[in-house]
């Protein structure tokens, strides 16, 4: 789920190598969160927010697939 994430990020951001992905446990679900450079923020969030809800549709997707729970967080 990470890889996914990452990849999915890099593609949109001008300095992907500034593109972090971090998980952690909590309760039954797998948070991810993802850090990018400030001045990618909002090519990752889109317009009211459309591209952050297109890459959790498709985390979500592929987490059901596994049988798994996920969220995506963005920082600041």
């Amino acid at each position: 789920m990470k890889q996914l994430v990452e990849t999915m990020a890099r593609s949109l951001v001008d300095y992907p190598e500034h593109v972090d992905v971090t998980e952690r446990q909590q309760d039954n679900t797998l948070v991810l969160t993802l850090t990018v450079h400030e001045s990618d923020m909002g090519k990752v969030i889109g317009k009211q927010g459309r591209i952050a809800n297109s890459l959790r549709s498709v985390l979500y997707a592929a987490a059901a697939h596994h049988h798994q729970r996920v969220r995506l967080d963005i920082a600041e």
